[in-house]
């Protein structure tokens, strides 16, 4: 029965993301004069990925704990625990262009719809395809518009915190822009890594404080990694709690 409904779900998110990405490719048209930020047409790709979320039978996806206002020159960084965590965040109200694996650009349709958005991709162990998705990053931060990052590198097997890469926080050092942390619970059981088959899940996500790196500098990435892990390890443990 669940590989059955697994399916059917599969096939409604490919039904979603194809419906989606018809609209985005009109809106990419109309608005390409005007939004060189692809503020609307990203936005409108995070929507449908809310919408695949609130059709998926098994899935209680949501935000918890205040929302503020989030400054355009920011870096969002978040635990990484499924392949669903990118239906949760995208529940937060606002756009960011998501650094991801390159092989998921590859993907037909949900991989078109990640290049009109702007998301940026990168080859895992390639150092040069880093350096140059870092810089695609900055544009888009001297740009005014927020990146997501996943500092873990890749999705927890257990959920527990694995360490975090130093990029997203030079990054931020670099461009003088705020980090800010986020974070998921519940997406583990989501969509399990190295599985396709669904799970119910009541999955949370929740918005930490932003940390300034005004008057920092490299020397004070381990600083900054470590205030921005604190803060999502409390907001997890707050939301597990409630």
């Amino acid at each position: 029965m669940n590989a059955l409904l697994s399916l059917w779900t599969w096939l409604e998110i490919a039904l979603v993301a194809l419906g989606g990405f018809c609209i985005q490719c009109v809106l990419a048209l109309l608005t390409l004069a005007f939004d060189r930020r692809r503020l609307l047409v990203g936005r409108t790709f995070r929507l449908v990925g809310v919408v695949a979320a609130r059709l998926t039978p098994y899935w209680d996806f949501g935000v918890v704990g205040p929302v503020s206002p989030v400054a355009g020159c920011t870096v969002v960084v978040s635990n990484h625990e499924s392949q669903a965590d990118p239906f949760l965040i995208s529940h937060l109200p606002w756009e960011m262009k998501w650094l991801g694996k390159a092989s998921l650009f590859r993907i037909p349709v949900v991989g078109w719809m990640m290049w009109l958005a702007g998301d940026v991709p990168v080859r895992r162990g390639d150092s040069a395809s880093g350096k140059e998705a870092m810089a695609a990053c900055a544009r888009w931060l001297r740009r005014g518009v927020p990146v997501m990052i996943f500092p873990e590198g890749t999705r927890s097997a257990d959920g527990a915190l694995l360490p975090f890469k130093d990029g997203a926080f030079r990054l931020a050092i670099e461009t003088g822009a705020e980090v800010l942390p986020v974070a998921v619970v519940g997406t583990s059981q989501a969509l399990p890594k190295h599985s396709w088959r669904f799970r119910p899940a009541y999955a949370r996500v929740s918005m930490g404080t932003p940390l300034s790196t005004r008057g920092l500098s490299l020397g004070d990435v381990e600083t900054l990694k470590a205030s921005a892990r604190a803060q999502i390890e409390r907001l997890r443990a707050l939301a597990a709690a409630g």
